[in-house]
């Protein structure tokens, strides 16, 4: 089954948050708590990890994209 990786909604006044890195691509498998991405927001970069056991099927954005928080920025397939 397939799951979307959103923006995460980080600070009550967070609008969008600039994407500072991928830590795993397209086909990597991924445990769960394992980091997904950096996200920077108000000079602060956070680690965003993954919620389950699966593997990335697609990645949407790409490294330095501003993202609006609740955009699909990547899929992956349960495991």
């Amino acid at each position: 089954m397939k799951e979307k990786i959103t923006m995460p909604k980080l600070s009550d006044r967070m609008e969008k948050g600039v994407l500072v890195a991928w830590d795993k691509n397209v086909g990597d498998e991924v445990k769960k708590g394992e980091v997904l991405f950096e996200v920077e927001t108000n000079k602060v970069v956070n680690e965003i990890e993954a919620p389950c056991d699966g593997v990335i099927t697609d990645v949407y954005f790409e490294e330095g994209d501003a993202v609006e928080v609740g955009k699909t920025i990547a899929e992956y397939e349960v495991k």
